[in-house]
């Protein structure tokens, strides 16, 4: 069963606490075992010196797995991070974030996922994730 683009949203706007909700994420596309949603840019999510903050993106990266997985099942399955690790590689300022998640593994019970993620226009990564997930459902 194929994930549309509305059912991707519907996940997320059904099974997100409100604030991740407020991040403004959406889903860009969804296709077997990868989604793609956009953070956009806000000054609310910005640091000092006008960085998008660490939190928001990973955030958005544990987001991202959670519709990746829900890609692979056909719909969204209760589950749990069980770990994530990011690396920040450059500072995104004033330009929305592309957050690709792949899941380089999804057995019955876990899930692992590779996430990248870059601001609009660039090829260059600005952050690094992996992830893991424990399927409960």
């Amino acid at each position: 069963m194929t994930l549309t683009l509305a059912a991707a949203d519907k996940i997320l706007a059904d099974n997100f606490a409100p604030w991740v909700l407020d991040l403004g994420l959406s889903v860009a596309s969804v296709d077997g075992h990868e989604a793609v949603l956009r953070l956009p840019w806000s000054p609310r999510l910005a640091r000092e010196g006008g960085g998008l903050c660490g939190q928001a993106l990973m955030a958005a990266a544990d987001t991202a797995t959670v519709i990746a997985v829900s890609a692979a099942r056909g719909g969204f399955v209760p589950m749990t991070t069980v770990q994530q690790s990011i690396t920040f590689q450059r500072a995104v300022t004033g330009t929305d974030v592309l957050v690709r998640a792949r899941l380089t593994k999804a057995g019955r019970r876990m899930a692992f996922a590779d996430i990248v993620m870059t601001a609009e226009g660039s090829e260059e990564p600005a952050a690094h994730a992996t992830a893991v997930y424990a399927l409960l459902g």
